[in-house]
């Protein structure tokens, strides 16, 4: 088992940049796969980035492409999420979250990622 904790989340303005993070429990966290996710009240979670076991492959949401980096330090069991130029559309509950399968996909469905962190509140003002 692996337990997150994200953190990084707060109020910026529209144009501006956050990096979050999400710290792993136990020695194993490089044999996960992560991802970010995020919310909106009302809304399904939606995927926004995934990132390989070794990080040398990652996946993104168009929305945020040429905006967000997911990247990771398997050394201190972190995954990070770079934010620039944030919308205001970006505003939600970002959660952190770990696959255990040992498929090489990269995948984009909540369902088929096991591991959740508490999320972190992300908001973007116009």
């Amino acid at each position: 088992q692996v337990q997150l904790v994200e953190s990084g989340g707060g109020l910026v303005q529209a144009g501006g940049s956050l990096r979050l993070s999400c710290a792993a429990s136990g020695r194993t966290f490089s044999t996960y796969k992560m991802a970010w996710f995020r919310q909106v009240p009302g809304k399904e979670q939606e995927f926004v980035a995934a990132i390989s076991r070794s990080g040398g492959r990652t996946k993104s949401q168009d929305s945020v492409k040429d905006r967000f980096t997911i990247s990771r330090d398997n050394v201190r069991n972190t995954v990070y999420l770079q934010m620039n130029s944030l919308k205001p559309e970006d505003t939600a509950v970002y959660y952190c979250a770990a696959d255990a399968s040992p498929l090489v996909l990269l995948r984009t469905k909540r369902s088929e990622y096991e591991y959740w962190g508490q999320g972190t509140q992300v908001t973007v003002s116009s």
